[in-house]
């Protein structure tokens, strides 16, 4: 019996490995995700029923590609193979029946960065909502259980089921082609791609709402697929660039929260809990994406290394950091990017000079409700002196947070200007 649970735990583990390039490839093959998930899970049930009698294969990828293919041509024959495209895929698929594991393997090793780069440029199309895309990404690259996703996203199960299942009607609907698109459209999805993975990792790094400021595992499901996508595409600047500020951004995960959970301003940091490990690895990401180019997450990048490279608070290079904000603001305008430059150059030039920068974008109808902008502005009249005005933009900043342990802390900041 321990051994049939062994075995079993090796299959599920194996197949998590291999789920997202199974899916890709199929799906490419059958064109549904739909049915390309289902084939995947067929895969991995025989595997579970064969396994445990024959051993894990030495190349389980190639097995259960070519078991999800026959099932497939099953399938196909099943419904009489009544349209021209399933003709086709039957006919392509029939000739690989009889090819051996080892053969099969092959063929998958010299496409399967095209297949998952093609799933992964699919379930990101710009024609899906924001939010959409992350869960259906989650759900198609991560792996993830639609509970789980639910749960990373404070979000019901219902709710991110349908947001699922919409995203995948709108590929069919749209009939899109699970391959890697070329040329300029390409340059114009990896924003998208890129956009996706990014809006991940903010909702672990910086939780939107609910009790808990963090949530690592969204973190580190972002930091997974930017790995992916890094190996993938491994010339393009802004990837490694995303990947170097979520390595980064990550190493100070562990210092973000004190023991119960509240959340640690930068300066105030712990700076021994951060890993260094993801530091090397961002800097060294960041070293490959400036030699290639200077895009809006390279030098967003380039700024957190310069918190990174700083022994102490007091070591870090605001001077730089305003610098890289000015670029930023070129290259990437937004209020709220204009909101960190604030920040910044209130750090280097001091509090007056972020009242300054803040009071100019203070009637963005972007920023109207939003909270880090007013706890900026409580911060600069704090440290200007200036308390009774920053009690209440503390306690306007609170009254915007839907997220417990920031709200708390803002209305400990309003409390402090007290004493």
């Amino acid at each position: 019996m321990a051994a049939a649970t062994e075995t079993h735990q090796a299959i599920e583990a194996v197949f998590r490995i291999e789920r997202a390039r199974l899916i890709a490839g199929l799906a490419r093959m059958v064109r549904d995700v739909d049915k390309a998930e289902e084939l995947a899970q067929d895969a991995l049930v025989i595997a579970l029923a064969e396994w445990p009698k024959t051993g894990v294969p030495n190349n389980p990828g190639a097995w259960l590609m070519a078991a999800a293919k026959r099932r497939a041509i099953d399938g196909i024959r099943h419904d009489r193979m009544r349209t021209r495209k399933h003709t086709e895929i039957a006919s392509d698929l029939d000739h690989e029946r009889d090819t051996s594991v080892e053969t099969l393997e092959a063929a998958m090793d010299d496409d399967i960065g095209d297949e998952l780069l093609g799933l992964i440029f699919t379930a990101c199309h710009p024609i899906i909502s924001a939010e959409a895309r992350a869960a259906l990404t989650l759900r198609l690259i991560g792996g993830l259980t639609t509970d789980e996703i639910a749960r990373a996203f404070l979000s019901a199960e219902p709710t991110i089921a349908q947001r699922i299942v919409r995203a995948k009607k709108a590929i069919g609907k749209a009939g899109l082609a699970f391959e890697v698109p070329r040329g300029a459209e390409r340059a114009g999805r990896v924003a998208s791609v890129l956009e996706v993975i990014y809006l991940i990792f903010n909702e672990g790094y910086a939780a939107t709402a609910g009790e808990d400021l963090i949530r690592p595992s969204l973190c580190a499901e972002a930091q997974r697929l930017g790995r992916i996508l890094a190996a993938l595409m491994p010339d393009e600047p802004e990837v490694l660039g995303l990947l170097a500020l979520m390595e980064i951004q990550a190493s100070r995960l562990a210092a973000r929260v004190d023991a119960g959970g509240a959340p640690v301003p930068l300066p105030s940091q712990n700076r021994a809990r951060w890993d260094q490990l993801l530091i090397r690895r961002g800097l060294a990401a960041l070293d490959r994406a400036e030699v290639l180019g200077d895009g809006p997450y390279v030098l967003q990048a380039a700024i957190a290394a310069c918190h990174a490279r700083a022994r102490r608070a007091d070591d870090t290079d605001w001077r730089r950091i305003a610098g890289l904000y000015d670029l930023l603001r070129e290259r990437m305008p937004s209020p709220v990017v204009e909101l960190n430059r604030a920040v910044a150059h209130s750090m280097a030039f001091g509090p007056e000079a972020g009242l300054q920068l803040a009071d100019a974008i203070a009637e963005d109808a972007a920023l109207r409700n939003y909270a880090p902008l007013p706890a900026a502005r409580g911060d600069f009249l704090f440290r200007a002196g200036r308390l009774e005005e920053a009690k209440i933009q503390f306690e306007r900043a609170a009254g915007y947070s839907r997220n417990a342990r920031e709200r708390t802390f803002l209305l400990e900041r309003a409390l402090a200007c007290d004493s």
